[in-house]
């Protein structure tokens, strides 16, 4: 049975890198559901190593920095005449290559990169592509599931992951004109991802999220695909520029009575 109703449906995914990325697990579940997958990677480095893991998929290269290449891929998918149900933006990108600063000391550059990356990249590419989009497609993004916890070890990424929230709300209202679009974000909770790996401190944030989440056991990067995939179906035809938060039941529970213990506990 086609509960999801996303069989032979066209969904365009950005963003994998290897096996441990959250558009890698996207993709799983959607092929899994029947629908037809096809490709954005950064460059032809990058499809080089993703090409084995999706098998027959289509893999396109597109630099998101750069407005005419994302021009580009949407008259290279006309020309094909591929026609999408969906979009999937899960991309991101901090430039943490001179360690973790106080947010104070954040650099211009660095931050205006990771917000044309993984920011207004969704909003160029809905530009671009939405003469391609089906009047009643859904385009998902991948957040956090909360931009109002000031953690060090996230940096700059919670303020540009917040005008990517909001960014989700203008685009559902903006598409609305002329459209039954939908864009809604999912609000990931702490992940074991290859890019999370590389953010100084987040093991450490991991680890206290494995203790602090309700059942004890870390979010799975599979739940957050699970959810991408039913905000892309028409069984989520009621949602929209909403950031669905997935997280495990953290949010709730931070005073966890044994965590709270070991923090008070005096040194031994």
């Amino acid at each position: 049975m086609d509960f999801l109703g996303l069989q032979g449906k066209t969904i365009l995914v950005l963003g994998v890198a290897n096996r441990r990325s959250v558009a890698f697990a996207v993709h799983k579940v959607l092929e899994q559901a029947g629908a037809k997958v096809v490709h954005v990677v950064r460059d032809e480095a990058v499809a080089a190593g993703v090409r084995p893991l999706v098998g027959p998929a289509p893999v396109h290269c597109c630099n998101v920095e750069r407005e005419e290449e994302i021009a580009a891929l949407a008259a290279s998918l006309q020309a094909g005449g591929v026609r999408l149900d969906g979009l999937v933006h899960s991309i991101a990108f901090a430039n943490y290559a001179s360690g973790m600063k106080p947010f104070h000391e954040t650099g211009v550059a660095d931050f205006l990169q990771a917000m044309n990356i993984s920011c207004f990249s969704l909003v160029t590419l809905v530009k671009h592509l939405k003469p391609l989009l089906n009047p009643d497609a859904a385009v998902v993004t991948i957040s956090i599931s909360s931009t109002r916890m000031a953690a060090e070890n996230y940096g700059y990424m919670a303020p540009v992951k917040a005008a990517l929230d909001s960014c989700v709300v203008f685009l559902a209202k903006s598409l609305s004109a002329d459209s039954r679009i939908r864009v809604n974000a999912v609000g990931a909770g702490l992940l074991k991802t290859s890019a999370s790996a590389g953010i100084p401190g987040y093991v450490d944030a991991y680890l206290f999220a494995e203790q602090v989440i309700p059942r004890k056991k870390a979010l799975a990067t599979e739940e957050v695909a699970d959810t991408a995939a039913f905000l892309l179906s028409p069984r989520a035809s009621g949602i929209n520029a909403q950031t669905v938060v997935v997280d495990a039941g953290m949010s709730i529970n931070y005073f966890d009575r044994a965590v709270v213990r070991k923090a008070v506990a005096p040194p031994a």
